[in-house]
C-alpha cells in the first residue's frame, strides 16, 4: 500500500527429547493452571474513544459477561504492570504503554494460580531493564517473556511452539537487553490446563544469533487435539498458550474456527481487534502481511513507536519486539495456532521481486535483515528460515479432509509494476497489465499453486495472500482505474489461478489482506460479461490499525460497488473476519471495530454471509 496510511519469524535446531525427569523440577510448584476467569473486571472502554458502535443484544451480552463463545472458557484481563502503576516519563520507555489495568490486580495474584492460558498474557512491566552482567559473574535472567508465546502452523501431529526472550524489549540493539550467551529454556507440552498430564517436556538453547527466539517443533502428537505449553529459564515460568493440532487426513467432521486479519501499525492505534479476535477462542489464525510497519516516526501517533524507518537487523528486531510486547496480541498468539505471511511492509513500502521503494540502503541486505527478524518472531518451521534475502514462505497447511489453506506469497516473485513500474492507479491505457507472461507469484509457486489444487480432495480450498484478487474499478463513470500492485496488474496470472480452481472444480474462497477495509466479492472468469459465472469468492480482511479508526461507508462506496457489481460489501473500520467452516457452508462474519484510537473499543458484527459448497456466490446470513 502507499505510504498514506509496519513483523519477523524464527525456528531452531530438533526439540530435544531430554527428559527432565529424576532432576530437580524446573518447574516450581503451584505454578498450574487454573480455568480462565470472567473479563468482569476489564475497565470499560474510556469515553473519549469514538463513537459508540450498536451491537445486537447477543453482543451486548456477551460483551458484558466475557462469553462471546459459548464452546469455550472466557480469558482472564491482561496486565499492564505493577498494580497503579504510572507511566515511565522517558521517550523510548513510553513507546510501550499498555492498556489501563484496574488497581489490586498484580501479576503475583494471577501467577499464584499458574502462569496459564485463563491469564494468557499477564506480565511483568515491559518496561523494565535487564540487569546486565558484571565481572565474570552471568547476568541474572528476569523478566525474560515480555514477549509472551506462540504457537503455528499445525498439522495433524505437531505444530511449532515459540517464544522468545527479552529482558528490556525496546533496547535500541534490537537484541531485547539478554546476555550475549546461550539460554536453556525447558518446554513442557500438556493435554490439560493445569499441566498434570503433561505429554512432551524438553530443553532448548536460545542463541543470541536468533534474537534469543526458541521454535519447538512437535511431532507424534494425537489428531486434532487441544495442547496447552509453557516454557522457563531459571526460576521463571512462562503463561502458557494454548493450541491445536490439525484432524487426521480423511477427517472432516470437526469444523474450523478461521479467523484471519492483517495489517498492524503500531502508531496508528492500540491493538484490540488482537483482544476481540482471541475471545473468539479460534482453532486457527491466519495474518496476512504486514505484521509490523517499517516506517519511521509519524508526526501526530496514536502510540509512539522505539527507533526510526527499519533498515537494519537491529531495527527490524526492535520493531517485532515492540509489537510483540502489545498484550493484546499476546493473547491473539497464546489462544490459537497462527500461519503467516509478509507483505511489503514487513520490508519495504510497495517492494517487488527484487526492486524496493529507496534505493539506499542495498535492498538485498534490507531484506535479508528483514526476512531474518520475521523468522526470529513467528512460530514458523525450520524449512521457512530464510537464507540470506531468500525466504521459502508459500505451503499448504491441511485441516483433514475439510480445508487446504494455501498460503501464497505475492511479493518475492512478481513482475515489476505494469506500465509505470511504481505502485499506482493504471488505466485502459496500460496494456502491459495483460502480457501473458507477467506473473505476480512466478512460475514455480504458481505451478506449485495449480498442482495442490488439482490433487485437493478438501471441501474447501483456501487461498491465504496479500492483495486484491478480483478485479477492482477505483474510477467512477466511464474511465477506468485499477491498482497495479494488486492481481489488477498481473491479469494473465489471475486467470491461471482462477481456471486452476474452476476446471478442478474447487470450492475456492481467496482470502486477502493489505487494503485496510472489509471487502466481500465474488470472483468472475470474465469481468465484462455481467453473466459471467463466479468460479470463487474473495473475502478481504480490514487492518488492525491502519488507516486509524476509519469509516463504516466512504463518500464512494455506493458508487464504487455500482462501478463493480461483483463487489457484495464494504465496511471501513478497523477489525478482523470470522469464519467457521463445515461441510454443508461457510459462515462468514466481518467483525469491526468503531474505533483504534483508544483501548478497549467493542467489537460488532458489519456484515454476516454464507457460502455454499459447489454455489461460489455471497448469501446474506
Amino acid at each position: 500500500m502507499s505510504r498514506t496510511s509496519a513483523r519477523p519469524r524464527a525456528s531452531a535446531p530438533p526439540p530435544s527429547s531430554a527428559s527432565i525427569k529424576g532432576k530437580p523440577s524446573p518447574w516450581a510448584a503451584g505454578q498450574t493452571v487454573q480455568g480462565a476467569a470472567r473479563r468482569s473486571s476489564d475497565p470499560p472502554p474510556p469515553a473519549t474513544g469514538g463513537a459508540a458502535v450498536p451491537q445486537t443484544a447477543d453482543e451486548q451480552q456477551a460483551a458484558s459477561t466475557g462469553q462471546g463463545n459459548p464452546r469455550r472458557i472466557p480469558l482472564r484481563p491482561c496486565l499492564t504492570g505493577p498494580p497503579g502503576a504510572n507511566p515511565v516519563d522517558l521517550s523510548v520507555r513510553r513507546t510501550l504503554r499498555m492498556p489501563p489495568t484496574s488497581r489490586g490486580i498484580t501479576r503475583r495474584s494471577l501467577m499464584a494460580g499458574g502462569a496459564g492460558l485463563g491469564l494468557a498474557v499477564a506480565l511483568n512491566s515491559p518496561v523494565r531493564a535487564g540487569i546486565r552482567s558484571t565481572g565474570s559473574r552471568p547476568t541474572p535472567l528476569t523478566d525474560v517473556f515480555q514477549l509472551g508465546v506462540a504457537s503455528g502452523e499445525p498439522d495433524s501431529r505437531g505444530v511449532v511452539l515459540w517464544t522468545r526472550l527479552a529482558m528490556d524489549p525496546v533496547s535500541p540493539d534490537g537484541l531485547g537487553g539478554m546476555p550475549n550467551r546461550q539460554v536453556p529454556v525447558h518446554w513442557q507440552v500438556a493435554k490439560d490446563e493445569r499441566f498434570k498430564k503433561i505429554v512432551r517436556r524438553g530443553v532448548e538453547s536460545a542463541r543470541p544469533e536468533e534474537a534469543h527466539s526458541v521454535h519447538v517443533e512437535l511431532d507424534g502428537l494425537d489428531s486434532g487435539a487441544e495442547y496447552f505449553y509453557r516454557f522457563k529459564v531459571e526460576n521463571e515460568l512462562s503463561p502458557a498458550g494454548r493450541t491445536l493440532t490439525a484432524p487426521a487426513p480423511g477427517t472432516r467432521k470437526r469444523d474450523l474456527h478461521l479467523s484471519f486479519t492483517s495489517c498492524a501499525d503500531y502508531q496508528k492505534g492500540w491493538f484490540t481487534p488482537y483482544r476481540r479476535m482471541a475471545e473468539d477462542h479460534p482453532d486457527l489464525i491466519a495474518f496476512l502481511g504486514d505484521y509490523i510497519y517499517e516506517y519511521g516516526d509519524y508526526k501526530y501517533p496514536v502510540r509512539d513507536q522505539a527507533g526510526g524507518e527499519c533498515f537494519d537487523l537491529a531495527g527490524y528486531r526492535l520493531r517485532h519486539a515492540q509489537h510483540k510486547a502489545d498484550l493484546d496480541l499476546q493473547m491473539a498468539h497464546a489462544i490459537a495456532p497462527w500461519t503467516v505471511v509478509f507483505d511489503d511492509h514487513d520490508v519495504d513500502n510497495a517492494w517487488a521481486g527484487d526492486v524496493p521503494e529507496q534505493i539506499d540502503p542495498p535492498f538485498p541486505a534490507r531484506r535479508a535483515a528483514a526476512f531474518q527478524a520475521f523468522w526470529e518472531n513467528m512460530p514458523m518451521r525450520r524449512s521457512q528460515r530464510p537464507k540470506g534475502p531468500e525466504m521459502s514462505l508459500y505451503h499448504t497447511l491441511r485441516w483433514g479432509s475439510l480445508a487446504n489453506m494455501h498460503m501464497l506469497d505475492t511479493r518475492q516473485y512478481r513482475d515489476l509494476y505494469a506500465c509505470t513500474g511504481k505502485s499506482g492507479t493504471v488505466g485502459d491505457d496500460c496494456t502491459d497489465r495483460f502480457d501473458q507472461n507477467r506473473t505476480i507469484l512466478g512460475a514455480d509457486q504458481e505451478a506449485w499453486l495449480s498442482g495442490r489444487l488439482r490433487d485437493s480432495r478438501a471441501v474447501w480450498d483456501l487461498l491465504g495472500q496479500q492483495v486484491f484478487f478480483m478485479q477492482m474499478d477505483w474510477t467512477n463513470g466511464p474511465a477506468h482505474g485499477y491498482s497495479n500492485e494488486g492481481w489488477d496488474g498481473y491479469v494473465a496470472g489471475r486467470n491461471r489461478v482462477t481456471a486452476a480452481i474452476a476446471d478442478n472444480g474447487r470450492n475456492g474462497v481467496v482470502l486477502t489482506g493489505d487494503v485496510h477495509a472489509h471487502w466481500a466479492g465474488e470472483v468472475k472468469r470474465d469481468y465484462a460479461d455481467p453473466e459471467s459465472p463466479s468460479v470463487a469468492v474473495e473475502l478481504v480482511s480490514t487492518s488492525v490499525t491502519s488507516e486509524g479508526d476509519g469509516v463504516d461507508a466512504a463518500a464512494n462506496t455506493q458508487a464504487l460497488l455500482a462501478e463493480n457489481p461483483h463487489v457484495k460489501f464494504f465496511n471501513g473500520r478497523r477489525g478482523y473476519v470470522r469464519t467457521v467452516l463445515s461441510e454443508r457452508e461457510m459462515k462468514v462474519d466481518f467483525r469491526s471495530l468503531g474505533y483504534v484510537s483508544e483501548p478497549y473499543a467493542p467489537a460488532y458484527t458489519s456484515g454476516s454471509f454464507v457460502i455454499e459448497p459447489g454455489n461460489p456466490t455471497l448469501n446474506p446470513a
